[in-house]
């Protein structure tokens, strides 16, 4: 007999598999629950972030572990960062990480990989 449903959700994820984004890999979880209206990531970000935007998704990053010279880049303006911190990343808002950091990064509504619009580095758009 399989076990009763129950009305929580566990996600492990350091489980999950690693997928690459324009800051580096992310371990994405909770897009099948229904009982959460985002998603959460587990990202490593690497020094190769590429700055991007979404124009729905919320993003919240907490940061887990970082570099010294760690900061993020948001509209153009830097914003130094240290382990602990966390920066809520709003719709339009162009971002990208700056050094090597470990961030929980939770995304409303959940996850689109069609929301993700990389920035042109030669035009600025």
């Amino acid at each position: 007999m399989p076990p009763a449903p129950t009305p929580w959700t566990v996600t492990d994820l350091e489980s999950l598999p690693a997928v690459p984004c324009p800051c580096g890999l992310a371990r994405r979880g909770l897009q099948e629950c229904t009982a959460f209206p985002g998603t959460i990531h587990r990202t490593t970000i690497t020094r190769q972030a590429q700055k991007h935007w979404h124009r729905t998704m919320t993003e919240t990053y907490y940061i887990l572990e970082c570099s010294s010279d760690a900061a993020l880049e948001l509209d153009d303006q830097l914003l130094p960062i240290r382990p602990g911190m966390c920066i809520v990343i709003p719709p339009g808002v162009t971002h990208r990480a700056i050094g090597q950091m470990e961030i929980l990064n939770i995304v409303l509504p959940k996850f689109d990989p069609d929301d993700e619009f990389l920035v042109d580095a030669s035009s600025g758009s």
